[in-house]
C-alpha cells in the first residue's frame, strides 16, 4: 500500500470481507460499545497491550484516527453481533538506505481479540485467514507477522494453524502489567508461503 493510499484509506473494494460466518470491516465509532464489552473483561484484557480501565479512556484511545484506522471488527452474519476485532498495522520492512523506498508499506503486523463466548468455535481462525488473504491479495504485502506472550497459548496455536512460522521464542522479554517478566513468541508468514484461493 502506498503512502497516498494510506492517507486516503483502503484501496477500493478492500472491505468488507465476508467469510462463511463473518463480515470483517473497518471499525467505526458505533462499534466501540460492543468492542469495549469484551475487551474490558479480565480474561481478555490480561493479554492486551493497551487495556484502558474505563470506557472514557477506552474511547479516547480508540477514537484516535490512526488506531481506529487500523482496527477491523468481526461481525457475525446471522445476528450482526460484533464478536472480536483485528489489528492490521501496515508498516515498513527493514532496508538499507539505498533501497529504503522499496521497503515502505510492504508488511503488516496482526493482532486479534475475541469475545470469550465465541472462543473455540473457529471464528478467530476464519477472520484472521480472511485478513491474511487481503494482505497478500488487494494490499499486495510481502509479509505479515504477529506476536504474543508465550503463556497465551490460544493465540500462538492460532498462528500455527494458519501456517505461520515461529521466528522467535524470547525468554522473559516482555514486562506484563502484573509485574512479571514473561516469555514472548513471534511468528511470520511470507506472501509466497500463503496458498492462493
Amino acid at each position: 500500500m502506498t503512502e497516498s493510499q494510506r492517507r486516503e484509506g483502503w484501496p477500493s473494494g478492500t472491505w468488507p470481507r465476508r467469510t462463511e460466518r463473518l463480515e470483517i470491516r473497518p471499525c467505526t465509532q458505533d462499534d466501540l460499545a460492543a468492542v469495549w464489552e469484551y475487551r474490558q473483561l479480565p480474561e481478555v484484557s490480561r493479554w492486551l497491550g493497551p487495556a484502558p480501565q474505563d470506557r472514557e479512556a477506552f474511547d479516547e484511545l480508540y477514537l484516535e484516527p490512526r488506531r481506529l484506522g487500523m482496527t477491523l471488527v468481526m461481525r457475525r452474519l446471522d445476528d450482526n453481533a460484533v464478536i472480536g476485532d483485528i489489528m492490521l498495522k501496515i508498516g515498513d520492512g527493514w532496508a538499507q538506505r539505498e533501497v529504503l523506498e522499496q521497503a515502505r508499506g510492504v508488511e503488516a503486523e496482526l493482532g486479534w481479540t475475541l469475545a470469550p463466548d465465541f472462543t473455540g468455535q473457529g471464528y478467530a481462525t476464519e477472520a484472521v485467514r480472511a485478513v491474511i488473504d487481503v494482505c497478500f491479495g488487494p494490499l499486495a504485502l510481502r509479509r505479515v507477522h504477529a506476536g504474543c506472550f508465550a503463556d497465551n497459548e490460544p493465540s500462538w496455536r492460532l498462528m500455527e494453524r494458519l501456517g505461520m512460522r515461529r521466528e522467535e521464542f524470547s525468554r522473559k522479554t516482555a514486562l506484563h502489567r502484573s509485574g512479571e517478566w514473561m516469555d514472548g513468541m513471534n511468528y511470520g508468514l511470507l506472501a509466497e508461503e500463503w496458498p492462493t484461493p
